[in-house]
């Protein structure tokens, strides 16, 4: 089946998608993304995807390509097109396209928007999820505004392929005075030996995650003990469970770390919990 994507105004078969040699985004990854997870044929988490989109964009002076209400159409038309129910869609947006100077465009140029839609098998991701992953552990070396959904992603590009090639699903940075930040491409979560949950709080060097934020509703609602707190890769490998969260991966238990064990090694209850709620939550919420 043939599939879509949009670029610049209109939509175009996917093998035939182009932008211009000269967009800043490929020149200089001078842009911002975001990618939402679909269930349904519906957008999950939209408002704060959306929320963190517009952040990013003022972050670095791009120009909103369009209003929210009109992006929205824009988003949904790409799921429809690409026959997408259950699935991802991904939106990037770059500075647009100049002759290549460090510089801002004087005058600005319009932004370039680019949007993609694929689908997933649910069914093939639950039953990975339900025997947990692996990850491994790497030096942070990223720039200091990780809160900006920047598309200048090599860090976590390389990240990721020494977590393939180790046999892990993610690799998680971690800084100078030994505490994980986040995933390569997702946010990092422990329940800790006294069974209270934890995760990075965005204050630090790590990306707003929407799903990130909509768990800890989740978790507040189900009375879960939660702390915005830091841990180490010691703690990681001591606590009595670990998960990953993101777009992407939604909740995915993680069931060791550098090759050691988080507990038995087999997906604890909370997690899996965590897990199922959020996705019910995600799907009621969809539009």
């Amino acid at each position: 089946m043939s599939r879509f994507a949009y670029v610049n105004g209109r939509f175009v078969r996917h093998g035939q998608a182009a932008v211009h040699i000269e967009d800043r985004g490929y020149q200089l990854a001078d842009g911002v993304y975001e990618v939402w997870a679909v269930f349904d044929g519906k957008l999950a988490d939209a408002e704060g995807h959306f929320a963190r989109l517009w952040r990013s964009l003022d972050e670095l002076r791009i120009d909103h390509p369009m209003s929210e209400a009109a992006l929205t159409i824009v988003l949904r038309e790409a799921i429809r097109r690409n026959h997408v129910r259950e699935g991802l869609v991904y939106l990037q947006v770059t500075r647009g396209v100049a002759r290549r100077d460090h510089a801002f465009p004087n005058p600005a140029v319009p932004p370039a928007v680019v949007i993609t839609a694929r689908s997933v098998d649910r069914v093939a991701i639950e039953a990975k999820a339900a025997k947990g992953a692996a990850v491994i552990t790497v030096p942070e070396n990223r720039w200091g505004r990780c809160d900006i959904k920047t598309i200048g992603l090599l860090p976590n590009a390389l990240a990721k392929q020494a977590a393939r090639e180790r046999g892990a699903i993610e690799a998680w940075f971690v800084d100078d005075l030994g505490l994980v930040t986040e995933g390569a491409s997702s946010n990092a979560w422990i329940v800790d030996a006294d069974g209270r949950l934890r995760t990075r709080d965005t204050q630090a060097n790590i990306l707003r995650g929407v799903t990130r934020l909509t768990l800890l509703d989740v978790i507040a609602q189900a009375g879960l003990p939660v702390a915005e707190q830091p841990f180490t890769v010691e703690e990681a490998r001591n606590a009595r469970e670990a998960f990953i969260t993101g777009a992407g991966s939604l909740v995915t238990p993680i069931t060791s770390v550098d090759g050691v064990k988080i507990g038995d090694g087999t997906v604890g209850p909370v997690a899996s919990r965590l897990r199922a709620l959020y996705i019910e939550r995600a799907r009621a919420g969809a539009i």
